[in-house]
């Protein structure tokens, strides 16, 4: 399969993007879909391209290659960069990035890129600006903070507190927005995700559409992983004992309602309520408990949306 593939490496960035292949060397395109048009004229129908995920940028050129038959792959930032480190590489240009891209290509296993369907981009959208609105709805409370320990009040003080009832209504419009999408295309998965005790229905509706129906994953790990709740440990020989932590990549605002559902898992929830008191009785601290839980609802969500059956707590030897 790899051994006919040409492989192209591609740099894109807001307005253009490098390429580079063995077969015409490097080349530069107009992002815009004048450039697809020119840039697939100069390769055959055995390229491969790889990219990065970069922001939104890549996804034009991405869609208009996978509409057109051609095999693309787009790839973690964080691996190419240290795929570059690796190869002890310290230039830093558009035109060396696209040459590293096809040479990682050349020696690794690729996985082909298939894009979302269009309900989920338009939830990851939707989700996208909901965090942006909560940050800026907790921005604002910080600055309200900060002028009444001044002893400011007044019409400062009121307008900022409109605007926070104003996100506040956006959010909730929003939010309906992806609770209808979700309703529409997974009832089903909605339903049996939301049945798990401690998991609510807004929370279902955040990991449904964060996770392409949990599709992208082939083992709950990887969605611990995704989520930023999987423990990374710092230690190196006797020297370095670091904390354990969790990573906190991915969606924070999956990650809180997460650990709020948490505390209602513990009481209703016979598998996490096991297990935050068996990790309480050895000493645990009791946020290390309430994490461990998150992952258990994880590993819950996942076990039920693969396997199409609603939640049953009597049930421990597929959900424990």
């Amino acid at each position: 399969m790899y051994k006919n593939n040409e492989f192209i490496g591609i740099d894109v960035s807001k307005d253009t993007f490098d390429v580079w292949s063995p077969a015409f060397g490097h080349l530069c395109f107009s992002n815009t879909t004048v450039g697809f048009k020119a840039f697939v004229k100069q390769i055959s129908s055995h390229s491969w391209c790889v990219m990065e995920y970069t922001g939104s940028y890549y996804q034009l050129l991405a869609h208009y290659l996978y509409d057109k038959g051609i095999a693309v792959s787009v790839i973690n930032p964080i691996v190419i960069k240290r795929f570059i480190q690796m190869k002890l590489q310290h230039n830093k240009t558009d035109k060396s990035d696209a040459k590293m891209i096809a040479l990682y290509a050349q020696e690794q296993s690729l996985e082909a890129w298939i894009p979302d369907p269009a309900y989920i981009n338009e939830c990851k959208v939707l989700n996208t600006t909901i965090r942006l609105y909560f940050k800026q709805s907790t921005a604002l409370k910080h600055k309200i903070h900060s002028l009444e320990s001044k002893g400011i009040k007044g019409l400062l003080i009121q307008s900022l507190k409109r605007q926070i009832k104003q996100l506040k209504k956006e959010i909730k419009y929003l939010e309906g927005n992806v609770e209808i999408l979700i309703k529409d295309h997974e009832p089903e998965m909605l339903s049996n995700i939301s049945s798990i005790s401690g998991i609510g229905k807004k929370t279902a509706i955040m990991l449904i559409a964060s996770t392409y129906a949990y599709k992208s994953f082939d083992d709950y790990k990887q969605l611990t992983a995704f989520f930023g709740l999987s423990p990374i440990e710092r230690s190196s020989g006797s020297s370095i004992r670091g904390r354990s932590r969790i990573s906190k990549k991915g969606n924070p605002l999956v990650r809180n309602y997460l650990f709020l559902c948490s505390f209602t898992a513990c009481q209703y929830n016979p598998q996490c309520k096991a297990l935050y008191e068996r990790m309480v009785a050895k000493g645990k601290s009791k946020k290390l408990a309430l994490i461990a839980v998150c992952n258990k609802l994880l590993k819950q969500s996942f076990a039920l949306a693969k396997s199409g059956l609603a939640y049953d707590p009597a049930y421990k030897s597929r959900l424990v």
